[in-house]
């Protein structure tokens, strides 16, 4: 993927970031988060909003960075029952 990273954003984060996947350039998290527009970089830090790096759910989003090619998921609490 040409050296980016790509963000994925399902459910209604989708819907808050006008798109589904977003290219960026790698590096950590937080630094990438802080170039987002805030709108969307504060629903991406829910506490509730759960991450998949390269298709494997994460435990916590402390201290991840991306590489070229990383894929980050971002998937929202889901309602139902």
């Amino acid at each position: 993927m040409d050296g980016h990273a790509r963000l994925v954003f399902l459910g209604r984060l989708e819907d808050v970031a006008g798109m589904a996947e977003l290219a960026v350039m790698p590096g950590p998290l937080e630094h990438i988060l802080a170039t987002l527009p805030p709108e969307l970089a504060i629903a991406l830090l829910d506490d509730r909003v759960r991450l998949a790096l390269r298709g494997e759910l994460l435990t916590h989003g402390g201290g991840i960075v991306l590489r070229p090619g990383d894929e980050l998921a971002f998937l929202p609490p889901v309602s139902g029952g």
